[in-house]
This record gives structure tokens, C-alpha cells and sequence, in this order.
């Protein structure tokens, strides 16, 4: 068995240090070291996006990175989007605009999309698609998810 490493980060605001085997993927050490289980793990191939969060503000497949990688960086995961029990815009969206159903790929989703909206609120339709493309649903028809963030950007915009 590999020796463990210390990893130190911060994840929704808050520096953690971790102790973990370099071969621990950063989306299991979120969830079994951190205790944030809302990276979900879907395909581990890194092609659903399920595992989405955010590493120093730039989305990242977490199921395919070591978590050791991750030493001095910002992780957000989909449990730092709320302020308390107010929810991001774009959480209050998706449950306004019915833009989850299982919600497996929700917050891989929510984290994609803030990333996209905090770099471009304005991004036209067409564009916002296409990003949204990366990730993977297998219960909506997407229409949703994208009337859902096109809502949020409205929102954030105010």
C-alpha cells in the first residue's frame, strides 16, 4: 500500500488538510475524507460530468484527477453554492424551473453552469447549449436544465 500524503486546500471557504494514498481521486477524497457527498461519482471515465466542481474557479472532472493534485487550491463543491438556507440563484433556479428529475447529474450540472455564468452572465443561448453539452442526463430532455440556467443568468444579472 502507497505511504498517505498530506493534502492541503480549501473547499467552500473552509483550509482542510487531508491524509490520503496519491492514488485517491479527488472526487472520493470530497466525498469520504471531507464528507461532501454531493460530487457524484456517475461513468469515473470522466465523460458524464456528474463529478463536476470547481478548482480554483475552472470546472474539473474530480473522478479524474488525484487529490493530491489539488494541494493549495479552492475547491467549491455544490454544497458551498448555498448561503445558509438560501439557496444560489441557480439552485433556486433549477427547482423553480424543473430542471432536475433523479438529480444524480444536478450537481455536476449547478457547478458547470456557475462556472459559465460567473465568467459570462450574458452567454447567448446557443453558446450556453453547447457548454451545457459536456454533461450528461439520462431522466430530462435538457430543455429544462437550459430554461433553468438561462433563468439563473437572468437573475444573477439583476
Amino acid at each position: 500500500m502507497s505511504e498517505r500524503q498530506n493534502v492541503t486546500f480549501t473547499v467552500n471557504g473552509e483550509k482542510r488538510v487531508i491524509r490520503v494514498e496519491p492514488r485517491r481521486s479527488l472526487a472520493d477524497a470530497l466525498r469520504e475524507d471531507c464528507g461532501l457527498t454531493g460530487t457524484h461519482l456517475g461513468c469515473e471515465h470522466g465523460v458524464c460530468g456528474a463529478c463536476t466542481v470547481l478548482l480554483d474557479d475552472q470546472p474539473v472532472r474530480s473522478c479524474l484527477m488525484f487529490a493530491v493534485q489539488a494541494e493549495g487550491t479552492r475547491v467549491r463543491t455544490v454544497e458551498g453554492l448555498a448561503d445558509g438556507d438560501k439557496l444560489h440563484p441557480l439552485q433556486q433556479a433549477f427547482w423553480d424551473h424543473h430542471g432536475l428529475q433523479c438529480g444524480f447529474c444536478t450537481p455536476g450540472f449547478l457547478m458547470l453552469a456557475v462556472s459559465i455564468l460567473e465568467l459570462d452572465p450574458d452567454i447567448a443561448e446557443p453558446e450556453l447549449r453547447e457548454a451545457l453539452s459536456s454533461n450528461l442526463c439520462r431522466c430530462t430532455g435538457y430543455q429544462n436544465i437550459l430554461k433553468s440556467v438561462l433563468a439563473a443568468a437572468a437573475e444573477m444579472r439583476k
